[in-house]
């Protein structure tokens, strides 16, 4: 039992040297994709926490996956990932404060929206209590 600077201790951990590899992979998806995504990660037995938020310049709902993985399973998790999460064409009519911009009727932008953003980190320890 090693102890660690916040006062925790390796017990049933194991120590660093044969403590078992594992990537946290932080999946930012579209709603319309998470859904799918989910049931297909769950059906491949990948544990998984779903949180939901809102992007920040559309607006529209998104989902954060977060998932643990052995880095053997990490080639068929992002092919997952890739298979479910779709990019797609959407239209953006922006918005301005009254008092920053004159009223006109601004021109709808096209922008590609979804696909996923992926984050993959390396776990430097984790427990389960």
């Amino acid at each position: 039992m090693t102890p660690h600077p916040s006062g925790a201790s390796d017990q049933g951990a194991g120590s660093a040297a044969s403590a078992p590899s594992l990537k946290l992979v932080v999946a930012i998806v579209q709603d319309e994709d998470a859904g799918p995504l989910h049931d297909a990660l769950v059906g491949q037995q990948f544990p998984l926490t779903r949180l939901n938020s809102v992007g920040g310049f559309l607006q529209k709902g998104n989902a954060t996956l977060l998932i643990g993985v052995e880095p053997e399973r990490l080639s068929g998790l992002l092919a997952a990932i890739r298979h479910n999460c779709r990019t797609r064409t959407a239209y953006f009519v922006p918005t301005f404060p009254m008092d920053v911009a004159e009223p006109m009727l601004p021109e709808p932008i096209e922008v590609e929206i979804g696909g996923a953003l992926v984050l993959i980190l390396d776990v430097e320890r984790f427990e389960r209590l």
